[in-house]
């Protein structure tokens, strides 16, 4: 059926491609390249999910929208499929994002430390991704080294060139709307490390916090960083517990979503000891599964059940082997944990990964580095 009705609506609209800037040639290898995925859609792995935004883009063809509308869709697929390609080899290595003001001097201690975390941090196993501009994102990708890491630079009028490191790099990706840029760090995330910085390092703690509190992103380390004896970060955090816990906009596990330090041992302590247990997770059906690193040591299911019953909806907490739906992925060997998670208490749940980091101590579990 997409097949007929992409088919047809390249007949229909023949005649209007060359209004639009589309010249007969584009045309007609444009309809043979398509033609030819749509036959192949079958016996693509994903052929549905492509099938599906086809379809999307011939209703929206269909429709009346101004040119801004499709000059944003058409610059956000080419944002998405310059970071698909960039990342995809990627996929299976655990990286750490870096925020930071971009015009922090190199003789700055924030600048210092984060230098050393990104330095430390890659030989835990991380790679390390930066906004690949100056400063604090400078600082991350020195540290790192340009073979571990990452630039995600936006293209902007003023101080936002790519820096020396990742200039040139196969892993320097160029967008052109901060929306896709920042999809792709919460995306490809593992933990993310803040350090002092202005309105984008606020805009980035606060859609980061928020993406994790209403369970859009995936469960994750976030670490704010500052100078020995600094206040940055603790002058946030008085606002935060000041302003928004006191009159009840935020609930009061939702600040263990974050952990405040001066210290670049601790911040590593904290990213390593999330996932000492805790390997990764999703939903099935109506369960979270999370996918441990060892089996829990004796008496553990039932020190979870006692400390967190409040998370779930009903039922326990309970030890399970793959579902079927995971069958021949690359966790399918993997220990498991299902629960009927309320999906609210987000912060209970980064207290429960922590929780299962200590009996992790006691069980041996795997440490860094370590594939996702």
């Amino acid at each position: 059926m997409l097949l007929f009705v992409m088919s047809s609506f390249f007949t229909m609209n023949a005649r209007s491609f060359p209004d639009s800037g589309v010249n007969s040639s584009r045309q007609s290898q444009l309809r043979t390249n398509l033609l030819q995925t749509l036959e192949r859609l079958p016996s693509l792995e994903n052929g549905a999910l492509i099938a599906q935004i086809m379809e999307t883009l011939v209703r929206m063809a269909n429709q009346e929208a101004e040119r801004l509308d499709w000059k944003i869709l058409s610059h956000s697929m080419l944002d998405m499929e310059e970071g698909f390609k960039a990342f995809y080899p990627y996929r299976h290595t655990r990286k750490i994002t870096m925020f930071g003001s971009a015009r922090t001097p190199s003789s700055q201690p924030e600048y210092q430390m984060a230098v050393e975390f990104s330095r430390r941090v890659v030989k835990q196993g991380f790679m390390v991704m930066t906004g690949a501009g100056g400063g604090i994102m400078h600082a991350g990708n020195e540290g790192a080294g340009r073979d571990r890491s990452f630039g995600l630079n936006i293209q902007l009028p003023f101080e936002q060139g790519a820096n020396p490191v990742m200039s040139g790099d196969d892993k320097l990706v160029n967008f052109k709307y901060f929306f896709t840029r920042k999809l792709f760090f919460l995306k490809e995330s593992d933990a993310i490390a803040l350090f002092p910085g202005g309105f984008g390092t606020q805009d980035e703690a606060f859609e980061c916090l928020t993406l994790i509190q209403t369970g859009k992103a995936d469960p994750l380390p976030l670490v704010l960083i500052d100078k020995p004896g600094g206040d940055y970060w603790k002058s946030w955090d008085y606002y935060i517990r000041n302003r928004l816990l006191d009159q009840g906009l935020i609930s009061p596990d939702d600040t263990s979503l974050y952990h405040l330090t001066d210290s670049i041992d601790e911040a590593l302590e904290s990213v390593e000891s999330f996932y000492r247990m805790y390997h990764s997770s999703r939903y099935i059906d109506d369960q979270l599964v999370i996918r441990l690193k060892a089996e829990l040591c004796p008496g553990g299911i039932d020190r979870l059940n006692e400390a967190f019953s409040d998370i779930l909806t009903r039922g326990q907490i309970r030890e399970v082997s793959a579902f079927d739906s995971e069958r021949g992925d690359e966790t399918e060997s993997l220990p498991r944990l299902a629960l009927h998670f309320n999906q609210r208490s987000q912060g209970r749940l980064n207290q429960m990964i922590r929780y299962l980091g200590k009996l992790g101590v006691a069980c041996e579990a795997v440490q860094h580095p370590e594939q996702k």
